[in-house]
């Protein structure tokens, strides 16, 4: 029989991998994620920040142009921290940082998905409210807002409470 040859303590969470291999793959993870939210973010950023030079935006409000400018600054910060894991691993490639680069990508994953949140929230408002002008609008955004938040958070914050063991 060979034995492993990290030493003892070294193995992780029931899995046959070092601190560094359980970085690498916590690292890919993160990036295979944010290639999905970020793709997404930056279509919707950049055909937000088309709409300024259409006709029809010229004869918005004041209350709908407020609402546009703070959805594309949400869009803005979402791209921001979406974006941020790449350029924060670019800089700190090779000095022995991946546990922390880990950590502070998923941080910043987290927040850029909380600011996409507010960015399709508010987007969906602003173009239901120039379309419809209806009073349920808010509702239906509410609606849509709940939905979001059951399958971004609520599914996931369940699942991890019903299926992870205190092992």
């Amino acid at each position: 029989m060979e034995s492993d040859p990290r030493p003892r303590g070294e193995l992780l969470h029931g899995r046959d991998e070092t601190e560094e291999e359980r970085a690498d793959r916590r690292w890919t993870e993160v990036m295979q994620e944010i290639r999905v939210a970020q793709t997404g973010v930056q279509v919707l950023l950049g055909f937000l920040l088309t709409v300024a030079f259409t006709p029809h935006f010229q004869g918005l409000g004041h209350t709908d142009k407020t609402l546009y400018i703070i959805t594309v600054v949400l869009g803005s910060l979402a791209t921001g921290a979406l974006i941020g894991p790449v350029a924060f691993h670019r800089i700190v490639s090779g000095r022995r940082l991946k546990q922390q680069a880990v950590v502070w990508a998923a941080r910043l994953v987290f927040t850029g998905l909380v600011l996409l949140l507010a960015t399709l929230t508010s987007a969906l408002f602003l173009v239901l409210r120039v379309v419809t002008h209806d009073a349920y609008v808010p509702w239906l955004v509410v609606g849509v807002l709940a939905w979001y938040l059951a399958c971004w958070f609520a599914l996931p914050l369940w699942a991890r409470a019903r299926y992870t063991s205190d092992e």
